[in-house]
């Protein structure tokens, strides 16, 4: 009986230790890094300053791939289907990961069930800003303009859902002046368009837009949070300048597909955390105009669940639709 026992000790170690030696071993090959949007963008722009060094804590390469369209679905639901395996992970953003499964019917990924959260790497405030040559200059000129002339005010996004589409619609919603919405496959073509004049405004996430704010190339009007931002602290808030109580922020994590365990997400976790407590790197990420949030994964996915709350209370409050 003895011998039988030992026997099937041996047997289950066998059956356990492989994967347990593959974890304890990962990584061993590239991490594909995918940003469900468009080059130049928010999320693209976090991801490259990301990928280098989280390569070197993790020991590996880690490769951006830009898989837009269908205001991030495309590559959301590739990374859900992706194998769990730790060598592909998303950069979520709160409109992938709360907003879209209230505009889609037909989502082909459940940003909750398909997803296993890594980490949250940023809070960032909008800019509503215009080309640097426009006559707009503040908030109230902007309001007075999109009464004044109600089809002239087109705005740019990173798509529906996107927080550079709720932003105007929230500005709409309080103060009644309309404005069209023009929605691109990421911000990076729509912040193109703006500064060509191809469209009138856009409410962009600071990332994106801080170096042509910087350069001279937009006019910031007004930040969208309570607080100003210590990057752009000349620009007032909305709440500050004719829309009182206005505070709305963009938010970004990591994600890797269902199923992949815990001991690859905690090496994730470990390895970032490690970067936003490093002081070169910190001063690099909030130099973009993020806060630095880190924390743990089960942090993270409380988050996504109580946003996808909030969020979709906030688009059925301002009846938003795909156009």
């Amino acid at each position: 009986m003895k011998v039988i026992k030992n026997l099937l000790a041996i047997m289950v170690l066998a059956f356990l230790s492989p994967p347990l030696q593959a974890q304890d071993k990962w990584p061993t090959q590239p991490v594909t890094f995918i940003v469900p949007y468009s080059p130049g963008g928010p999320t693209d722009i976090m991801a490259r300053l990301l990928s280098v060094p989280l390569g070197a804590k993790l020991g590996t390469t880690v490769v951006v791939e830009n898989k837009a369209g269908a205001s991030g679905n495309i590559g959301s639901a590739m990374v859900a289907r992706a194998k769990p395996d730790g060598y592909t992970i998303l950069l979520a953003a709160s409109g992938n990961m709360t907003i879209n499964q209230i505009l889609f019917k037909n989502l082909n990924y459940d940003p909750i069930k398909d997803f296993s959260p890594i980490i949250q790497i940023s809070k960032f405030p909008l800019v509503l800003e215009v080309k640097v040559d426009s006559p707009i200059k503040t908030l109230q000129q902007y309001i007075d303009y999109a009464k004044a002339n109600p089809t002239k005010v087109s705005f740019g996004s990173a798509g529906h859902g996107s927080p550079q589409h709720l932003c105007p619609e929230i500005i709409k919603h309080m103060s009644g002046a309309p404005q069209q919405h023009v929605p691109y496959k990421g911000a990076g073509p729509a912040v193109n368009d703006l500064m060509g004049g191809q469209i009138f405004s856009m409410c962009d996430i600071m990332v994106g837009s801080i170096k042509y704010i910087q350069g001279g190339l937009l006019h910031p009007i007004a930040v969208t949070t309570k607080a100003r931002s210590p990057v752009l602290p000349d620009v007032p808030t909305m709440n500050e300048t004719g829309l009182p109580g206005f505070d709305y922020y963009a938010w970004h994590g990591i994600v890797a597909p269902s199923g992949t365990p815990d001991a690859i997400i905690q090496k994730y976790n470990k390895a970032l955390n490690e970067m936003f407590a490093d002081p070169e790197f910190k001063k690099r990420w909030e130099g973009i105009g993020s806060e630095i949030v880190a924390g743990s994964s089960k942090e993270f996915g409380e988050l996504i669940v109580s946003e996808a709350g909030r969020l979709g209370a906030l688009v059925k409050g301002l009846g938003v639709q795909l156009d």
